[in-house]
């Protein structure tokens, strides 16, 4: 009888044991996030970042992830794993650039600038108003160019080109299209221009900062 008990009890603590550690480790796991430091290869911009982007990354910070929505979202990003396809060599996506642009007839170098000052070329970007992955993309334009997952990198630029190809062809101006991509084509429709907002401004000219940069730091 006594050893029966000092088997299940036995028993009991190995399990009890197990749960604690698995618990212990799997909070550990989804409670710390990292903060990198990180230099743009190119341009040499400093900018901080949630992911290992390039070789220049270093750890800035550790933090805790306080709420649901948080861990969630480093859940997915987790699950995406999406961050070696165009931090794994940079060329890999101006390849892709260069061939989606070919399809929509469109500048490598004008669609790498957009991806640049949207989301920095970071897979998994989400807005505050919930534009989504490298060429940010909200619902209702994903929706209109066919896109189904916008975290998906390459459907992403897909779609991203389509609907500046859409935009070139509407206002014949690139500029214009530019404003539109970032404002809505709507806005560009009434004030019949660029609209009077600086966050819109300031977006032309630095797409168009970028393009020229790219276009001179020739790759393709």
């Amino acid at each position: 009888m006594v050893k029966f008990y000092f088997k299940m009890f036995g028993k009991i603590f190995i399990n009890s044991l197990f749960i604690f550690l698995f618990f212990l480790f799997s909070f550990k796991k989804i409670s710390l996030a990292n903060i990198y430091l990180c230099e743009d290869p190119e341009t040499g911009e400093i900018f901080y970042s949630n992911l290992i982007i390039h070789k220049n990354c270093k750890l800035y910070l550790r933090y805790s992830l306080k709420n649901t929505k948080n861990h969630k979202r480093a859940q997915l990003s987790n699950s995406l794993n999406l961050s070696k396809f165009y931090y794994h060599n940079l060329q890999e996506l101006d390849s892709l650039f260069e061939k989606v642009a070919s399809l929509y007839e469109l500048d490598p170098y004008l669609l790498k600038a957009v991806a640049k000052v949207e989301s920095n070329f970071n897979p998994q970007a989400v807005s505050p108003k919930g534009a989504m992955g490298i060429m940010q993309l909200i619902p209702s334009t994903a929706e209109l160019v066919g896109v189904k997952n916008p975290f998906d990198p390459v459907e992403n630029i897909y779609g991203g080109a389509k609907y500046l190809r859409y935009l070139l062809d509407e206002f014949k101006d690139l500029s214009l299209s530019l404003a539109a991509y970032n404002a809505g084509p709507e806005k560009v429709r009434f004030y019949r221009g660029i609209p009077p907002i600086s966050e819109t401004q300031n977006y032309v000219k630095l797409v168009l900062y970028y393009y020229k940069l790219f276009k001179n730091n020739s790759r393709f």
